[in-house]
């Protein structure tokens, strides 16, 4: 921790040092000389790589906690009096070592009796109950948009979630006067279930190998593949693939949605921001929603609003001095993500709002499939995994959009 807070002094110091470089050595309209913009370049830099150096210990710290955990529980209480209560079907233990032994060592008849229980329609098994809890944290931690505040459910099937269209209007009345009727409308938006799947193959030789960690192993990877795919479809929706629209959920930047897609403030140019219109898209926003509200952006908007400044002259990108905190624009917690677009003519670059607004339905129930055949011939062997998942903006009013002017 106190390497980690050094590098967020240094990286203070050096920011205001680049902030009063630039300050000193701007000429009549705040521009400067060739050299002096490399000068500035290179001290921002150096605050950039600061960041990154944080960002990876932080990430490290993170994962020494979790191994440093206690594997076992000191026994507290009376032999009979044990407390908690009984785990059963895919939360128990026997259906989790069943599991894995299952993938280690599949064709066991026992192990199928057992395995009974979280058997699938398409024939893999539903992975164990603490094991899916591993992979959605490991979804948290790749997926920017599970971690922004975006309301999280899980479904068993679709849900339709009504939406109120307006808002009655109180009236004053005179004594004994009739009451003004109002009809409030409601819409419905239904949050359904894509399909996702990935497909990796181990070694023979790693599988026999008893102190291999395959759960640990087969978590990251899945968790890291899934949450890269979820966060690209929660932020940029269907995708095109030559003739044919891939259907993914719906993305927060998507112009066009069902349901109406967020809207907010245009950018006067193409490919750049101005202070004014940061300011703008915030107050564009309905005061109740900016008490929760956050900043998305692709790390390249970052770096081109780094030098902007509000009208008291105050430079309006501020560097996290708290570990596990966001860096922050004009007050505003900062997030990041290169999943959206960059600034370009047309392009949305920037969201502000609370994030809460977009939902996330994870389908109960991920299943893994092993392949023992498929890759045989080259001492391999396949596993599967599925999930079925859907994201989409309930409230459109809770969240605003930058978008950039369009090309001529």
């Amino acid at each position: 921790m106190s390497k980690i807070m050094d590098l967020m002094e240094k990286r203070a110091k050096a920011w205001n040092a680049a902030k009063e470089f630039l300050e000193s050595h701007s000429q009549n309209g705040g521009n400067v000389s060739a050299e002096d913009a490399a000068v500035y370049d290179r001290m921002e830099k150096e605050v950039t790589d600061l960041t990154k150096d944080i960002e990876r210990l932080q990430r490290q710290e993170a994962i020494d906690q979790m191994l440093n955990q206690p594997t076992s529980k000191p026994i507290t209480d009376r032999p009979a009096q044990a407390k908690g209560e009984e785990k059963t079907g895919r939360a128990t233990d026997e259906y989790r070592k069943a599991f894995w032994d299952n993938i280690r060592h599949p064709g066991n008849p026992v192990l199928r009796d057992v395995l009974e229980v979280g058997t699938d329609g398409n024939g893999g098994y539903l992975v164990p109950t603490e094991f899916e809890r591993t992979l959605v944290k490991a979804l948290d931690e790749n997926n920017v948009m599970r971690t922004i505040g975006c309301k999280i459910i899980t479904t068993q099937n679709e849900r339709k979630i009504p939406v109120a269209d307006g808002h009655t209007v109180a009236a004053w009345t005179a004594e004994n006067g009739a009451y003004t009727e109002n009809n409030p409308t409601f819409a419905q938006k239904s949050i359904d279930a894509y399909k996702l799947t990935d497909l990796i193959k181990v070694s023979d030789e790693l599988l026999s190998d008893s102190f291999f960690d395959i759960e640990g192993y087969i978590s990251e990877e899945f968790g890291r593949a899934f949450g890269e795919a979820e966060e690209d479809a929660f932020i940029n929706g269907a995708i095109q693939s030559g003739q044919t629209v891939i259907d993914r959920p719906t993305g927060l930047f998507s112009k066009a949605t069902a349901g109406g897609a967020p809207q907010g403030v245009v950018a006067a140019g193409a490919t750049a921001i101005t202070a004014d219109e940061l300011i703008s898209l915030v107050y564009s926003l309905k005061a109740p929603y900016r008490g929760k509200a956050k900043f998305l952006m692709n790390d390249a908007t970052v770096a081109a609003i780094r030098k902007l400044k509000d009208s008291n002259g105050v430079y309006m990108w501020q560097p996290s001095l708290t570990a596990g905190e966001p860096d922050r624009l004009l007050g505003y917690p900062l997030f990041t993500s290169p999943k959206v677009p960059v600034m370009a003519a047309g392009a949305r670059a920037v969201a502000f709002g609370d994030f809460s607004c977009y939902w996330i339905a994870d389908r109960a129930g991920r299943t893994m499939k092993r392949l023992n055949e498929l890759y045989a011939t080259n001492g391999q062997v396949g596993f599967t995994c599925t999930e079925r998942v859907d994201g989409k903006l309930i409230l459109s009013e809770g969240i605003k959009i930058l978008d950039m002017k369009a090309g001529s």
